[in-house]
């Protein structure tokens, strides 16, 4: 088996890239990763294309997303105090190596090959490759981020250092329509959202879902122009272009919140085969509860019509428990270079343990269900 490194996944075949995934997880099909290089997501904001793959003879095996960073915007796994403590120590943290979906806090495999029984072998020589990769290019690291339960276990096998969060997804129970997933919360909670609901219907405001392929010029500006006002009004910068976007038409749905006749709010999400993935969300004017609408019970309505089984509607955020969403552990993987940052970060990663655990046995207490 030989393992290499391309700096554009153009040069690997789509259908043989995509035969490694093992799942319709978006965020790490070839479309996706391609798109991204393509219109210009990646290079002006700092990742550069390394992914590394394996060949059994001239037929790919197994490879992984990775990517050259000099910075760590647009990764949703924070390292700014690893940073900060390397350089205070006269030390370069960047470039380091990320095996990640840019810009995409949501898990997914990030260690691929065929199934079959050589598969835990060939993600144990990737991740030597990677930590090898490192090494020869006097990089300070290597960083798994968002993995699945599986390359969690076999990152966590090749001695990686272990690290983890906390998400809040939906689970489709069998409900039959909303008001049956309603009547699985809590009275208190079930009354807020009827309420929430209730503002924006008495606001005389409608939200519809369009898929990408769907759009036609104007509503492909007006959610661009909801995706780059978000940023701009958080002193950020929109980092993801038109044309990827309509590049991931055919993934993309479109939640979009009339006003009358005016399209005054729009949220941006993906969807596999069964889980719709929230990603960004704008509005040119504030409604009472309208961000809650359109980012939250229109997805959740939506799964439960066409049969999706999970709904992510993005990082952070303790205000969704109260709106069905439960506490989900997302976990990352690092190597350190450096043997005597290795051991402090272990250190520090064993208290950070502790201490989300014990954050997590507080999440749950306020979960909003009658019954686990």
């Amino acid at each position: 088996m030989k393992l290499t490194t391309v700096s554009s996944l153009a040069e690997i075949n789509q259908h043989e890239w995509n035969a490694l995934t093992a799942s319709n997880n978006p965020f790490v099909q070839h479309d996706f990763l391609v798109a991204l290089e393509k219109h210009g997501c990646l290079q002006p904001w700092g990742w550069q294309s390394h992914h590394i793959v394996a060949f059994d003879g001239s037929t790919l095996v197994g490879a992984c997303p990775a990517y050259i960073k000099n910075n760590s915007y647009g990764e949703f796994v924070f390292d700014w105090a690893w940073a900060d403590a390397y350089h205070r120590n006269g030390l370069e943290y960047y470039p380091k190596l990320v095996i990640a979906a840019p810009f995409t806090p949501a898990s997914g495999p990030r260690l691929l090959a065929l199934e079959g029984k050589d598969s835990s072998a060939i993600k144990q020589q990737i991740i030597q490759t990677a930590v090898e990769t490192v090494d020869e290019n006097r990089m300070s690291g290597a960083h798994w981020l968002f993995c699945t339960d599986d390359d969690h276990e076999q990152l966590q096998q090749a001695g990686m250092l272990m690290r983890s969060d906390f998400q809040y997804h939906w689970s489709n129970n069998h409900y039959e329509n909303f008001d049956h997933f309603l009547s699985h919360l809590s009275s208190k909670k079930r009354k807020n959202i009827r309420r929430e609901r209730r503002k924006v219907a008495d606001a005389n405001i409608t939200t519809e879902i369009i898929s990408g392929d769907e759009l036609d010029e104007e509503q492909w500006s007006i959610l661009y122009d909801f995706y780059r006002i978000t940023f701009l009004r958080k002193s950020g910068v929109p980092t993801l272009s038109l044309e990827f976007f309509q590049a991931m038409s055919h993934r993309l749905r479109a939640i979009f919140a009339r006003h009358e006749t005016r399209i005054v709010a729009g949220a941006i999400c993906f969807e596999s085969n069964d889980t719709l993935y929230g990603r960004h969300w704008g509005c040119y004017q504030d409604y009472d509860s309208l961000h809650f609408e359109v980012c939250y019970y229109t997805g959740i309505d939506y799964c439960i019509k066409q049969g999706l089984k999970h709904f992510e509607p993005g990082a952070q955020g303790e205000h969704k428990i109260a709106r069905g969403f439960m506490p989900t552990q997302t976990f990352s993987a690092h190597w350190i270079a450096h043997e005597g940052f290795r051991k402090a970060i272990h250190q520090h990663l064993e208290y950070e343990a502790a201490a989300m655990d014990d954050y997590y046995q507080q999440l749950i207490a306020s979960q909003p269900y009658k019954y686990n």
